[in-house]
């Protein structure tokens, strides 16, 4: 198999031009739902680093008991409390969200979120009423493991991006070779796979890339929050779902990179490559 790789060039080319007749709603419109009590970095960073890659709109939509939370942390994004269970997100939230999916571009679904009746619901409605591209991370994988048959029956993108743990869990061949693995996953359940690690693999089962970006530095808790939140942005930019895995990755890479280059690999955190990823993309 042939495997290709994605380089800041080809990136330049996938994303919209800016130009001078337009307005925030030309770069895309992202609903976010992620976060959890115990778990707002997650949602923070995520909506974070989805501005940072462009996006016009910026929705994140959290559970009720950690809204005031959110809504401190954050200027640039429309926060907004949605019901809430025990700290999660309450089934009832579901047709809450169900009403903003016609606006939106892109969604993104599991960052900080846990696991519950609420969050399986939540997933179920996305996927079931969303015609337009879907991320399901951490958590929003998660819940999925007895209900693929909702991954399957989806005809509209939908990109998983579980590091090594999850992709096992959800069914990955523990004892094949990752790359191998991967493909069989995203055949299997007619989605993108962008399997985490040390060269990501990025595959939707037919094309395959391998990621070249990256360092050790960026193994830290939030790094992968920050990674959906760039791939939520270009989705919503309009970027192809496969390639728009392939740039996200690289792009997390290539910023973890710079913040290793200017602060060293220890003490970088995941704000740090927030923070560099508009020195990529001038």
């Amino acid at each position: 198999m042939a495997f290709r790789k994605m380089n800041l060039s080809q990136i330049h080319k996938l994303l919209p031009k800016r130009c001078p007749e337009t307005h925030k709603g030309n770069y895309g419109k992202i609903l976010l739902l992620c976060g959890s009590q115990g778990y707002t970095g997650a949602a923070a960073l995520a909506a974070r680093a989805a501005l940072r890659t462009g996006s016009g709109l910026v929705y994140l939509g959290v559970p009720e008991s950690i809204y005031t939370i959110e809504a401190a942390k954050l200027d640039e994004p429309v926060v907004f409390p949605l019901p809430d269970h025990d700290g999660m997100y309450a089934l009832e939230a579901a047709e809450q969200i169900a009403e903003r999916l016609e606006m939106m571009d892109a969604v993104l679904i599991g960052p900080g979120m846990g696991q519950s009746e609420g969050t399986l619901g939540v997933v179920k409605a996305v996927l079931e009423k969303f015609s337009g591209p879907v991320i399901l991370d951490a958590d929003g994988i998660n819940v999925l493991r007895e209900h693929k048959d909702i991954l399957r029956g989806r005809t509209s993108p939908t990109i998983l991006t579980p590091h090594y743990g999850e992709f096992c869990r959800f069914g990955g061949n523990a004892n094949m070779d990752k790359k191998d693995a991967a493909v069989i996953l995203a055949k299997e359940n007619g989605c993108i796979v962008v399997l985490k690690g040390h060269r990501t693999i990025i595959t939707d089962g037919a094309v395959t890339y391998i990621n070249t970006t990256g360092n050790p530095g960026m193994a830290v808790g939030g790094s992968g929050d920050v990674l959906a939140g760039i791939l939520v942005s270009l989705l919503g930019q309009t970027v192809a779902p496969l390639e728009a895995a392939a740039a996200a990755v690289w792009i997390h890479g290539a910023a973890g990179d710079i913040c290793a280059k200017k602060i060293g690999q220890y003490g970088m955190l995941p704000s740090d490559i927030i923070e560099a990823i508009p020195r990529l993309l001038k």
